[in-house]
Formats: C-alpha cells, sequence, structure tokens
C-alpha cells in the first residue's frame, strides 16, 4: 500500500465520529419497557422461525453465516457488507447449501436499511468502531443484537448500549465465544458444583502475536482499512478485554451476586510493534515511523465488592505462544489453561500441594465436563469455529430466542467487561491509579441468580448432524 503516516494517522478520525454515532439512532420502534437490571431476567416471546441479517463479511462474518445457516429454525435473511463481492461470496454459499437467497444490502450505511427490514436479529462482524452505532440502530427498530467483541470501546457507549437495551426490551449480547470454550465451560461447572470452595481470584489474558497481522495490507487479507493497527496507534491501556474476562466473570457471578467495584491498570512501554516495522519495512517506512502508543504488555487488576480479584492482560506485540490463562483459584482448588493442570484439596481445610497427574486430571475432566459439551460438544466440533465454540455460541444464542429464555450473556455483562477498554487506559496514564468501574445493573446485581447450567435439546431443536465448515479461523 503506497501511504506514510500522515496520510495513515488521518483515518484515525472514525475514533471520534464513533462516540457520535454512539446515540444517533432514532427510537422509532421501542418494544418493551424495562427496568434498570431488568434485562438479566429478561425473556422477550419464542421466536419460532429466527431470522438474522449478519452485518460484516470480512475476516469472521463468513464463519457466522455458515454456522448460523446449519441450525435448524434459523434463516439467514439478510446480508450486509462495504463491498459487493462479500455479499455475493456469501449469497453463493447459501445457493450451493440449498438456503434460499438472502437480501443483499451494501455500502457505508447499507446497515440501517438491513434493520429496517423485516428481521429478529441483528448479528454484527464488523470493525470495532461500527459495533455500537449498529447495534443501537438494531435496538431502536425493534430488532435484537448479537455483537463481535468488544462490543463497546467507550463508557458512552456501554450505557448507551445498556440504556437502549433496558428501554427497548431488546437482548444486546455480547459474542464472547470463549465462554463457550470447553475449558471454560468445564471450569463453570466445576465451579457452580463447589468443587472450587470459594472463589478468590482469576486470571485471563489475550496473548497473542498480531504483529503480522496489524501491518498486512488489507488487500492482501489483512484489517479493513487497518483499523486495528490505528485503535493501538492512539490508544493505551486494553483494548480486547473480553476472551480472559468474561468466562471468569461468569464463574464468580459478577453482576449476579457480586459487582466490579474498581480497577487499577499497569502498561509496558511500546516495543516490539516499532522492532517488528523496522525489520519488515525498513527505517524509513511509514509502518516503523508510526510508533504505536498501546503497550506491549498491559495488566488490569479488577476488585469487586465482595473482595475477589480478576487479573486481565493483553499482549499482542510479542514472541509468545497463544494463552488466554483462564485461571480460576478458590479455596479448595486451582485450575490452569495453557497447559491445562488442576489442583484440588480433598476437603475443606486441606491443602493442594501439586497437581494432579494426567489421568486423575482427565477423570475430574469428565466428571465435571459441562452438559453443553456433553450433548453438543461433538457436533460442535465438527462444525468449527475455534474448535467447536463459536458453533455452541450461536446455538445457545437461537435456542433461546426460539424457545424464548434468558440469554448466557445480557448487556450488563457486556457494558462491565467492555468498560475495562477506557477505564484501563485512564488508569495506565494515571501511574496505574485505580479507578471506579460503574455498576450497569444499577443494583440489580444484588438480586439477580448466577447464571445456570445450561445446554439444549438436540431432538427439539431436529439438530443431528452438520455439514463439517471450511471458513472457520483459528484464533
Amino acid at each position: 500500500m503506497n501511504t506514510n503516516r500522515r496520510e495513515f494517522l488521518k483515518g484515525t478520525a472514525w475514533m471520534g465520529f464513533t462516540a457520535a454515532m454512539a446515540g444517533s439512532a432514532s427510537a422509532v420502534a421501542a418494544t418493551k419497557l424495562c427496568g434498570a437490571g431488568a434485562m438479566t431476567t429478561y425473556a422477550d416471546k419464542p421466536i419460532k422461525k429466527v431470522r438474522v441479517g449478519v452485518a460484516g463479511l470480512g475476516m469472521r462474518g463468513p464463519g457466522a453465516v455458515h454456522r448460523l445457516a446449519a441450525i435448524p429454525g434459523v434463516e439467514v435473511a439478510a446480508l450486509c457488507d462495504l463491498f459487493q463481492e462479500r455479499v455475493d461470496a456469501q449469497q453463493n454459499f447459501l445457493a450451493q447449501n440449498g438456503k434460499p437467497a438472502a437480501r443483499s444490502y451494501v455500502g457505508p450505511e447499507a446497515y440501517k436499511a438491513m434493520c429496517e427490514s423485516d428481521l429478529d436479529l441483528v448479528y454484527i462482524v464488523t470493525p470495532w468502531a461500527m459495533h455500537t452505532p449498529i447495534a443501537l440502530y438494531a435496538m431502536e427498530h425493534g430488532k435484537h443484537a448479537a455483537i463481535e467483541v468488544p462490543a463497546a470501546m467507550t463508557l458512552e457507549q456501554c450505557w448507551a448500549l445498556v440504556e437502549t437495551s433496558e428501554r427497548t426490551g431488546r437482548h444486546c449480547m455480547q459474542l464472547e465465544n470463549c465462554c463457550y470454550g470447553e475449558v471454560e465451560m468445564f471450569t463453570l461447572n466445576i465451579a457452580r458444583q463447589g468443587r472450587l470452595g470459594e472463589l478468590v481470584h482469576g486470571e485471563g489474558a489475550y496473548i497473542h502475536d498480531l504483529r503480522e497481522l496489524n501491518y498486512l495490507d488489507p488487500a492482501k487479507g489483512g484489517y479493513q482499512d487497518y483499523w486495528r493497527l490505528r485503535w493501538n496507534t492512539e490508544h493505551f491501556g486494553n483494548p480486547y478485554p473480553t476472551h480472559g474476562l468474561l468466562p471468569i466473570m461468569q464463574a464468580m457471578g459478577v453482576n449476579r451476586g457480586d459487582c466490579f467495584d474498581y480497577l487499577t491498570c499497569v502498561s509496558t512501554n511500546q516495543i516490539g510493534m516499532d522492532a517488528y516495522a523496522k525489520i519488515k519495512f525498513g527505517e524509513d517506512s511509514w509502518q516503523a515511523k508510526l510508533h504505536p502508543k498501546c503497550g506491549d504488555m498491559s495488566t488490569t487488576v479488577m476488585h469487586t465488592v465482595k473482595g475477589r480479584t480478576i487479573m486481565v492482560q493483553h499482549d499482542v506485540t510479542s514472541a509468545r505462544p497463544y494463552s488466554r490463562i483462564n485461571l480460576l483459584s478458590g479455596t479448595m482448588g486451582c485450575l490452569n489453561d495453557y497447559p491445562f493442570r488442576i489442583a484440588l484439596a480433598e476437603k475443606p481445610g486441606d491443602g493442594a500441594h501439586g497437581w494432579l497427574d494426567q489421568q486423575k486430571a482427565g477423570e475430574v475432566f469428565a466428571q465435571y465436563r459441562h452438559p453443553l459439551w456433553k450433548v453438543a460438544g461433538e457436533l460442535a466440533k465438527k462444525m468449527g469455529g475455534h474448535g467447536g465454540m463459536d458453533f455452541l455460541m450461536d446455538l445457545r444464542l437461537c435456542y433461546c430466542l426460539q424457545n424464548g429464555l434468558p440469554l448466557d450473556m445480557d448487556v450488563y455483562d457486556l457494558a462491565a467487561s467492555c468498560a475495562v477498554c477506557e477505564l484501563s487506559e485512564r488508569s495506565a496514564l494515571n501511574r496505574g491509579n485505580s479507578v471506579d468501574v460503574p455498576d450497569f445493573t444499577r443494583g440489580g446485581w444484588k438480586t439477580a441468580k448466577p447464571l445456570g447450567i445450561e445446554t439444549v435439546d438436540l431432538d427439539k431443536l431436529g439438530l443431528t448432524d452438520v455439514k463439517a465448515d471450511d471458513a472457520q479461523l483459528n484464533v
């Protein structure tokens, strides 16, 4: 791409534009007024046939289309993207798999016409900047919204999504696929069964070297208009906290019996991006002269009202193997992933001074394997999407909509996890001083029940087999 640093930085105007867009949708189709905290238990009327519009058909969108199209009672009814060829590719997929053609919407604001059309759910798989604007417009026009992570980048956006979801009575779910990972769901189940004792501490992360992809020319498969690199250029802190954070929130009952109180964040200097750019593109390149702000390693520690702590890290610029850490510690045991390990005390008061051997750990894993993975795990692995977690996420979302059930993840979970984006930056820029985390439930967490151990009825869905998908991307 023939560009320079000045031309690249002109493109960061979208960051300010996002906040303005967040409140731009007009309230034309409010369906049901809900009070503060009400969306945790909110269940809309059952939707026999879920008509879905997918916005964004770049990196993650095609996989979403393929998964949704495989679920009985779900119709991919609309496709939306900036580029006609991307829409055409998914229309071809639907035709080749015997599915009805979807309506096509192409252009920067084509999502508006799609949201105004006859749909039940808008599934948003765009770059970060458009997550909140599209979700707000969808809810204002009577549609449920499901949003890729992070669903919001600022506190203003978090509050806008919460208040719009409550006012319109539309679900607003963050598509946090890691909450449906096999290890994460096992962890949720064993914690719910009390085997870890009283939960005390958790650790999560997104450690994934993305330097090559950040700088990759969009025409050759990189992020559209370098949107992720642009964010790293202008911001500090942790812009991508939810993969590691939300599964721990569910296990600890954050927003359901506990609530975030405050956080503190520190970040290293940015070294990895500059070093990579100089080596790959030369010292005189615009890439080498860009000097992104986002530190190589960001470490945020969150403190809850009940005195628990959660550490969340973000590092996408170091030569480290991929890890989400996935650590959960209680008074009777500890689980850790990457590699997977379990330590358990035999009874309260006993210590756990070593990790279980592989055989014993396997037995514990089998004993506490989550029911959703027992029922649909093999099917999910065949369908694909990060080892099956993407498919289980979509399956549960559609199952809840079809059966009039509350969603596993509500708008308050979305807001509490996404608030880290802005609050971690504030703290890191202020020498790691603590920053209060808003209670988006406004006290609703005190009476809300913890997330249950939910599954699906495959016979009820009429789903016993799916075609293996070849469009899924690895993390």
